[in-house]
């Protein structure tokens, strides 16, 4: 004998949790990231400078090459951590990274020729709305009232009834 389990209809929209949404949100900013850092290369003389040992206007080093590592490990640690965090922690992270991160993207415009800025301003663009998107999300986090400790059960004295 079969039981028919009841189908959810087509268009029933499911919830998905906050924190599967800012996991979302880290990965699309993390391979915007890396894509814009990679199609950099096609810029005609970029790979050029590498060549000679120079991003923009640093020289490439031990040093450089660590900053830049820790640099694109930020959104790949953020997947990480928005989806173990609890809530608490998990919000202020996502509002201190987020934060943190829109100067640091704003900066890949400097030193860009007039002719690449539509390239670099859809792309700074599309993080700057990705990264609101998160401090947003973050921001308006649902609250949960504190759970209340359970009220002690009451004193019961034994009375004598005659």
């Amino acid at each position: 004998m079969s039981t028919k389990h009841p189908q959810p209809a087509a268009s029933t929209t499911l919830q998905v949790p906050l924190q599967l949404k800012l996991a979302a949100a880290w990965a699309s900013f993390m391979f915007l990231y890396i894509y814009v850092d990679y199609l950099h290369l096609y810029q005609p003389g970029a790979i050029d400078e590498i060549r000679s040992g120079v991003v923009y206007e640093f020289d490439i080093s031990p040093t450089f090459v660590t900053v830049a590592l820790a640099s694109v490990s930020i959104p790949t640690v953020m997947i990480l951590l928005s989806t173990i965090l609890p809530a608490r922690a998990n919000r202020l992270t996502n509002l201190v990274v987020a934060a943190l991160l829109i100067p640091y993207s704003a900066f890949n415009v400097a030193g860009a020729e007039s002719e690449w800025l539509p390239f670099y301003g859809l792309s700074i663009g599309l993080e700057l709305l990705i990264l609101a998107f998160i401090l947003r999300s973050a921001w308006t986090w649902p609250r949960t009232p504190a759970a209340s400790k359970p009220e002690p059960a009451a004193s019961r004295v034994p009375t004598l009834t005659s």
